[in-house]
């Protein structure tokens, strides 16, 4: 009797069933889906290994930078390749325990990745509104500090989620209309009331992305406020432009994930795989578009980031280019300096 009424709060697996009336087009919607996911692990490992290797990057503003592409590496890392195996046809099935893991790690690094960006916009009111106390106010401690908030704000809101799925009866259902588990996702299977499972879902998204958007829309009405007041229009440029990549960054992240949340709780005239479609989006796009926005609109990243992904090829053209200029009077034919170089 214990093991029927275990087996019936926590079922062994959940089959995820992927866009759910587009399974025919699953092999190639998984080729969008491949491509921006190998180009969100390159662009952000990029990034990430440019930040600690270079040591004039080694400031808050990039500092948190390289905490938001870790978050980004973990976001598109949690759903992703689950959602490949389910298009490719590979595994659609998930242990309960695995589908809590993977709902924990994916809530928490959104939840991180929008602390980060509200420090990041406290970051930029400070260095535009007070740049004299710039350098007292975000210290390395601070920034480290920073990191810890952000990973503890995220435990200590997605923690209870477990144990409010676990004491949830499923009654054997195990068909999951998803591409990855998530909280609501996970309590629509049960068969009881989730009405405490809807009020926290609803109560965290507005005291962590909620609140963090508010204080967001206040830091950049003093930034602006503050910037009209410059008598330099140059000035006013340079402002505004240290400020451009972030607020690109605030879009593309909070844009498809409040419309995916509203939709998914306001929305019920919207098809269920234009839910699903959001849902992935905003795990997968902002991955993919951050480390570009921060690349073309940061000079110094851009520059660094050339300099690695190029260094070895300007090196053996430099070295290649110097051989020639002194074998050039040695009467070798040209065909045998360049061979020299290349072993060079």
């Amino acid at each position: 009797m214990v093991a029927i009424n275990q087996t019936s709060l926590q079922p062994a697996s959940f089959l995820l069933l992927g866009m759910a009336g587009l399974e025919d087009l699953h092999t190639w919607l998984s080729i969008p889906f491949c491509l921006m996911y190998i180009a969100a692990l390159l662009g952000n490992s990029i990034l990430l290994f440019v930040i600690v290797t270079e040591r004039s990057l080694h400031k808050p503003m990039y500092l948190l930078l390289a905490m938001l592409a870790v978050a980004d590496l973990v976001l598109s890392s949690s759903t992703v390749p689950k959602a490949l195996s389910i298009f490719w046809a590979l595994s659609k099935e998930i242990s309960f325990h695995a589908c809590l893991t993977q709902m924990f790690f994916t809530h928490l690094s959104f939840i991180a990745e929008s602390t980060i960006l509200l420090a990041m916009a406290f970051d930029r009111y400070v260095a535009i509104c007070s740049p004299l106390r710039y350098a007292t106010v975000f210290t390395h401690s601070v920034v480290a500090k920073i990191g810890l908030a952000a990973i503890a704000r995220s435990f200590c809101v997605m923690f209870p989620t477990i144990f409010l799925l676990r004491r949830l009866p499923y009654c054997g259902h195990r068909l999951m209309p998803h591409s990855y588990c998530e909280h609501m996702g996970i309590a629509r299977l049960a068969c009881a009331d989730i009405s405490v499972n809807i009020w926290y879902g609803f109560a965290t998204t507005l005291l962590s992305p909620g609140v963090d958007t508010v204080l967001i829309g206040v830091s950049y009405v003093l930034i602006l406020r503050a910037v009209f007041r410059l008598s330099s229009k140059d000035a006013q440029l340079k402002a505004v432009g240290t400020c451009s990549s972030h607020a690109c960054v605030i879009l593309v992240f909070y844009t498809p994930a409040f419309f995916s949340f509203f939709t998914h709780r306001f929305g019920h005239n919207v098809p269920h795989r234009v839910h699903i479609l959001l849902a992935n989006l905003y795990v997968l796009l902002p991955p993919v578009l951050n480390p570009i926005v921060y690349t073309m609109k940061n000079k110094l990243i851009r520059e660094k980031v050339s300099r690695v992904l190029f260094r070895t090829g300007q090196g053996w053209w430099k070295g290649c280019y110097s051989f020639e200029r002194k074998a050039r009077g040695d009467g070798l034919p040209q065909r045998s300096r360049v061979r020299a170089c290349e072993i060079t």
